[in-house]
Order: structure tokens, then sequence, then C-alpha cells
């Protein structure tokens, strides 16, 4: 059957890489092949704490294909792996986190103990029943609620204090609330893989699904004691990581050391279930807002308590209280922020790390305080609407949230919403309305770009950051296309390869406004050695200066006199040169930049209904408003914030992990019984942005996307289920046995 796909429509769609992804021709980590391949799959622990007595792998030895099976008695040393900074090389860093294959100690169910080396996937996944542990089992705590009880069991908190601590109680009008999350998992559509391949001693090659090519490189590097230029990593594509490729998990070192010890490349491929334990999640967490305000509305005091979980064996701690410190005018403010040991692997930074929890306690607290004050919730937040960070003190280096709250009011209809709860129906569904306001920092970091203008008109960039999905390939593109006023056709993102010039993981939000200041710099470099080059080589621009000449539509002209002008093609053979090829690097924020505080901000409208039957919750519309700066690519924007749309719809109303806390397991460690929102229940979604650049920001006026797309969604939707039922739910996620029916066993 012949194909009806249009590649010239493609290009107006402006997903430079779109036609690679749908066709199948763009690689993921695991789609990799290499000869005389081997295949690792971890034996994992079936207790959460203790030590392994004995550990038999003799049948599966003998099993047919199987090369190996690697534990704590015949792991090969690992320099990285030494605790004892004096046993290590000088450039070797002890290991972060858990050493797997490294002793007989359990620290968490699933926990990898043995590591089958086959020359199959069939052979090696046969032979991992046949590997039996004897162990020493040890009492364990995984009982997040109970254990924070016990004030024993935290670690020292991190305090901070503005004004006067829990001024809010002195407010002629307040709330003091209680909120809880459950874990939640990434899950991404891609498992992560790794395929190690020593092409001698001290060299190795990665394909691995990461966020950060270069932070890989230099994990790898510093563990196995080898100079960075020794370690290549590629990740070429990455199907979706939401944070979990931020960090190199256990299987980068287990397949670099099944790779040596069996001198052939190796692929290990985490399953599904061992995603839920091995890749990090988003802690459990427990909080308590205070907020009082005065008639008016002006915020009297916010008080933030929390307390998150982390592992026995790492600390891990993210931003939960921050927001509450900077995001509404208020000259009193504490907060409080501990961590909790369990018995479980370490969480780690997920989409929002931090602000997406807090957001859902304080924007949750402040709908609260506005239906105690009976003020709109949009009003109130107006009221204590503020252009300087209270924090630190500096001026915003641009905040449009009025822009925001304007758009969602007239699209979700606003004017509609009833402040008396309940009190909307349509077709016997009880209607409510909410809204949320999310925030996240923008950063600006280091990176370098190299730049090939090829004496084919055709330019390439290329820089070691990776894209998991946001479309950094295209919005990078566009900005050279834009900067160089030539066609996007003509240019090619090169991204994936710790051997490209140093770019920074892909997370934080930060991506676009670190490299594509690279690019742009880059962009601008490379039109002033065209400018060099014409002045040097073309007699039309013989000793004029440099402001005197432009470059665009992939031509060189003189500004007076635009009829005289060269094509570059014609000018790198005029100069006889096949091709100008460089690299920069643009660092962080400038002195003029730091001068500011720099935030990207949304803010959420949902509409939604509820069935007063069985208390079933349909999201019938949502309006997603983003004050990001410049939108580079509006198409990809888009999808970010549809993409945070959905994270946001599970964590309000589907996600939460299951643990049975007699043995420590995770009870719904797949998709049959973790449930992440099904495509029916996402409504029509407006995805709006204030598209303003952001001057004070960056040479391109850009800000993240990533991270606002999801924080403060939650609360939106628990301020709606409010507005429609008068019911307040502050434990996510919201089901209907929390709106006072009987669950019916159903998702």
């Amino acid at each position: 059957m012949k194909s009806n796909f249009n590649k010239a429509i493609f290009w107006e769609d402006e997903r430079v890489d779109g036609v690679d992804k749908v066709t199948g021709k763009a690689r993921y980590a695991a789609e990799h092949s290499m000869p005389n391949m081997a295949y690792a799959v971890f034996v994992t622990s079936n207790i959460a704490k203790g030590t392994i007595k004995k550990l038999d792998a003799s049948k599966a030895l003998s099993m047919n294909g199987v090369l190996d099976v690697i534990y704590y008695e015949n792991c090969p040393t690992v320099p990285g792996y030494s605790t004892n900074a004096a046993d290590r090389p000088k450039n070797v860093a002890e290991w972060r986190g858990h050493k797997v294959l490294y002793d007989n100690k359990v620290r968490f169910f699933g926990q990898p103990i043995a590591l089958v080396v086959a020359d199959s996937l069939e052979n090696a996944n046969a032979a991992i029943r046949f590997v039996k542990a004897e162990y020493e089992i040890e009492s364990f705590e995984t009982n997040f609620d109970k254990a924070r009880l016990v004030a024993a069991n935290l670690k020292p908190p991190v305090n901070y204090k503005r004004g006067v601590e829990q001024k809010f109680k002195e407010a002629p009008t307040f709330v003091e609330a209680e909120y809880t999350i459950p874990i939640e998992v990434h899950n991404p559509m891609e498992m992560h893989a790794t395929i190690a391949y020593w092409e001698a001693e001290d060299k190795v090659l990665l394909y691995d699904k990461t966020q950060g090519p270069k932070s890989t490189q230099g994990v790898v590097a510093r563990t196995f004691g080898l100079p960075e230029k020794n370690v290549r990593v590629i990740a070429e594509n990455v199907g979706g990581a939401f944070g979990s490729g931020l960090r190199s998990w256990a299987n980068v070192p287990a397949a670099c050391i099944a790779a040596k010890k069996v001198n052939r490349p190796v692929k290990l491929v985490l399953t599904r279930p061992q995603m839920f334990t091995l890749v990090g999640y988003r802690p459990q967490s427990w909080q308590k807002v205070g907020i009082g305000a005065d008639a008016a509305g002006n915020f009297i005091g916010i008080t933030h308590e929390a307390i998150s979980n982390t592992s026995r064996y790492e600390d891990f701690r993210e931003g939960i209280v921050d927001v509450s410190k900077f995001l509404y005018a208020c000259e009193n403010v504490d907060t409080k922020y501990s961590m909790l040991p369990l018995d479980l692997s370490t969480p780690v930074w997920m989409r929002g790390p931090g602000e997406a929890t807090g957001c859902f306690a304080l924007e949750s607290a402040i709908d609260e305080l506005a239906h105690k004050l009976k003020m709109d919730p949009i009003q109130l937040r107006l009221k204590n609407f503020t252009l300087v960070n209270p924090e630190n003190k500096l001026p915003f280096s641009d905040i449009n949230l009025k822009d925001c709250y304007n758009y969602g009011m007239d699209k979700i209809g606003w004017k509609n919403r009833s402040a008396i709860p309940g009190s909307i129906k349509e077709n016997g569904w009880q209607i409510g309305y909410g809204m949320a306001v999310g925030v996240f920092g923008a950063g600006k970091g280091s990176a370098s770009v190299r730049a090939v203008l090829s004496s084919d008109g055709k330019l390439l960039l290329e820089c070691a950051v990776s894209d998991m999905g946001p479309g950094t390939t295209t919005s990078m593109s566009k900005i050279a296309a834009e900067t160089m006023q030539m066609p996007i056709q003509k240019i090619k993102f090169k991204l994936g390869d710790s051997d490209l010039p140093p770019g920074p993981s892909q997370g934080g939000s930060g991506t676009t406004s670190t490299v594509g200041s690279a690019v742009d710099l880059a962009c601008k470099t490379l039109q002033d050695k065209l400018k060099e080059l014409a002045i040097q080589t073309a007699p039309a621009f013989s000793g004029l200066a440099m402001d005197a000449i432009e470059v665009k539509n992939e031509m060189v002209f003189i500004k007076a006199n635009p009829t005289s002008k060269i094509d570059i093609v014609a000018l790198l053979k005029l100069a006889n040169k096949d091709k100008i090829d460089f690299t920069i690097a643009s660092n962080g924020k400038t002195a003029e930049q730091l001068k500011f505080t720099s935030n990207s901000f949304s803010a959420h409208f949902v509409k939604l209904a509820v069935n007063p039957k069985d208390g079933k919750i349909k999201v019938l519309n949502v309006v997603t408003t983003g004050d990001a700066g410049k939108i580079i690519s509006p198409k990809t924007a888009r999808s970010q914030m549809i993409g945070g749309v959905v994270g946001g719809i599970g964590m309000a109303l589907t996600e939460k992990l299951e643990l049975d806390h007699v043995s420590g397991q995770i009870m719904n460690a797949s998709f049959g019984g973790y449930h992440v929102p099904l495509h029916s229940q996402i409504p029509q979604t407006d995805a709006w942005f204030v598209n303003k650049p952001d001057v004070n920001m960056n040479s391109i006026g850009a800000k993240g996307i990533g991270e606002i797309a999801l924080i403060g969604f939650a609360a939106a939707i628990a301020n709606a289920v409010f507005n429609a039922t008068g019911k307040r739910v502050r434990d996510l996620p919201i089901t209907p046995d929390k709106l006072g029916f009987k669950s019916t066993g159903k998702a």
C-alpha cells in the first residue's frame, strides 16, 4: 500500500525530528546492536532488608547459553565502590547511592542481587529463576504514615524564617491543614537500558537512556578510574524520562562490569516492574500549611512544614517548601523541611520536583482561605501579587501572571463559577471550577556549541545535550534559523553524544535557555566570520566596517546598498574554503542578568463534573497558561503543556504506588495496577502562552516550560472538586471514596 505521508507538509509542522520518529528511523538505547552482544538480566531480592547468607548460581550457570552469573562474591573490583577515599585513584569518586553487586546486604525489596549474562535475552530470562538466595531477614520500615509520627525517625530539619513564625495564627481569618501525596513513579514509555562495550582495557562505549550524556560520561569515568575522553556515551533519542534519567542507576555500572567480565558487549534493559524500584520516584510527602489574611485579603503570614521520604542509604531532598517563600507578597514566612529514611530505594527528581508537591498544598490552602474570606480565589492572588521576590528582594526578570489570569478566566468561563460549592449542575452532574498557579526557577547555565557551515551552504550545529521529548532538536534548529535568517531545512542540530561539545543535562527546564543561548551566540559569531570573510576576499566589501554589513537570507550584503551582495556559498568558494568550523561557549548569567531573579510561571484552569451518584470525576475542560518568555517552537511548547496536563490529572486523580508493609513489596508495579490517565480522561485543552521575551533573562528571551506545565495542576483539580461538591480532599489521588462514596473497585 502506497503511503500518503507528505514530507513537505511535515516541514510546515516544524518538528525537525518527527519524520525519523514516526517512521522508526530514530533509534533508542536498547535498539542498538553490536556484534557478539550478550544480554544481561537482574536477579532481584524478595525481601526488604537483610543479609544474603548464601547465593547459589550453579544451576543457572549450567543452563544453555549462560555466560556468567555475577554477584557480590565474584564481582570484579570497581574503584568507585571503595568506601575509603585513600584506596581510590585521585580521579575516582565513590559511587553515589546503592553499589550494585557490591556486597551481601539487602536494602530494599527488588534490589539487584545478581546479574545473569547469556548469549540471548531468552536464555538470560530462563536462568534467573534458578539463582537461589538464602537470607538473614531483618526488621524493616516502609510505612511513611506510621514512621513520620516518631520524631526520632526524622533527619534534622532545614528551617527558614522571615519575620515572625506562625504569624498566620494572628490573622483574623486563617486556615491550617495537612496535605498528603503518595509515591508517584515516572513510567516513561522507554525502559532504562544500557549497552556497554569495552573498546580497550581503559576505554568504554555506552548506549544509554540518559538525560545527560556528559553527566553519565563523568560518572562512569570517575567510577571506573578512566579519563573522561575514554568514555563515550550515546543517547540519540530518549523515550521520556521525567527526571528518571537525571542520574545513572544500577544498570549503568552493572552493564560495564558485565561487559568487562565476559569480554564482549552487554545489553541490560530493565523490566517494567524494575522501573518502579530502580530508577527513582517522586517521594511520598506530608505537608502542613497555615496561611492567614486580613479582611481585605492581604496575607499576614505563611507557615509551611513538610516531610518526605528518602532511602536509608542515601539522602534525597527537594524544594517542597520553597515556593511558599517567594510566590506571594508576605512579610512573615517560616518553613520547615525534614527527611524520613525508609527501607526503600532512593527517590529522585520527578517533573516539577518539589515545587509540584509544594504547590499542591500551598495553592489548595489559598483556595481554602479565599472561600473562608468569601473572596474570589484569583482576586486573593492578585491582592498578594508581587513584582519583587520577597525572599531575595530581587525584582523578577519578568512576570506576566496577570495576563495568564485574564486569558484563563475568559476561556474557562470563570464568570459562570459560583462561590457556593455544589450549586451548579449540568446533566445531573455537579459542576466545579478551579485554578492554581505554578512556578519554577528559570536558569541559564553553560554550554558549548560547534558550528560547521559547509561549502554547500548547510549549517551543522553540535552539542552534547539530550532530548527526552520536549523538542530540543526543533527548538535549537528554529533558534538558528531565526538568528541566521535562513531556511530551517538547511540546518541540522546534532545532539546526544558525549563526544560533542559539552552541554547540560536536560532537566530543570533549563535546556532552551542554556543551549539556545549558545546556539544564538554561535550563529551571531558565524555571521561575524562571514562578514570578515567578505571584507577580506570580496572586492565590493573591502574596507567596510563590520556593522555596515548584514547576513541574512543566505546572503552577505551591504546595508547601504542591498543590491551589492554575495551568497554565502559563492563567498566560501571565493575564499577557497570548504567550510567554516569553530566551537564557542556560552556561560551562565551575566552580571546584569544576576540583578534579577528569574522564574517561569503558569496558571491552570479546570472545569470538571462530579457524578453525585458514585463520585466519578470527569474533567471537562482545561485552560493551561504559561509565562515562559519567548516561545521558540509553539507546537512543541504546546505539547509540553498538554503533557503537563496529563501528568497533573494523573497526580490528582489516579496515580499512587501501593506498598505491602508486611513484605515491603510494591503491589502495583505494572500499568495494570498503577493507573496513569487514559486517553479518554484527557479533555479538550487550550494551551496558551503570554509569549513576551524576557529581555533580562538571556539573549533569546526564552525561559523553561516543562516543569510549570505540571506544577500547580493537581491543586487546580482539587479546588474544582471542592467547588463542585463542597468536599475538600487533601490526600491525593482524589477518588470517589474520599468524597464519601463506596469504592467500586474500578479504575
